[in-house]
């Protein structure tokens, strides 16, 4: 089996990077940072305001979502703007959310039942 640099073989690499980019969504804030530019592009400073996410913290949740490929930016003067490169990426997201709304409504009906105990 052929290895590369890193400690993957060949047929396994591909599941290191499908990896890493479902690591770069698991985070609560970048998920809300997605949520928030579903809408269309903001400033950075249009998001620290609105999302209540100190700068230091945006700007590295914003370089994880960029160097993943999942958005974009752009600067304008000294402002930069974000934007989600791919919309692609809520087809991805939606199917999680439907998996865990599932999850909760079985949940819920074992409570339900329990209580009924």
């Amino acid at each position: 089996m052929t290895h590369h640099k890193n400690k993957f073989p060949a047929g396994e690499l591909i599941f290191k990077i499908k990896a890493d980019f479902l690591k770069s969504l698991a985070h609560p804030s970048r998920l809300r940072i997605l949520e928030y530019l579903k809408k269309g592009e903001s400033s950075v400073g249009q998001m620290v305001n609105d999302l209540n996410i100190e700068q230091s913290g945006l700007s590295k949740h914003l370089a994880v979502l960029r160097q993943a490929g999942i958005l974009i930016s752009r600067q304008e003067k000294v402002t930069v703007y974000y934007s989600v490169k791919d919309m692609d990426i809520f087809n991805v997201l939606r199917p999680i959310a439907e998996i865990l709304r599932k999850n909760l409504k079985e949940s819920e009906n074992i409570l339900v039942k329990l209580g009924k105990t």
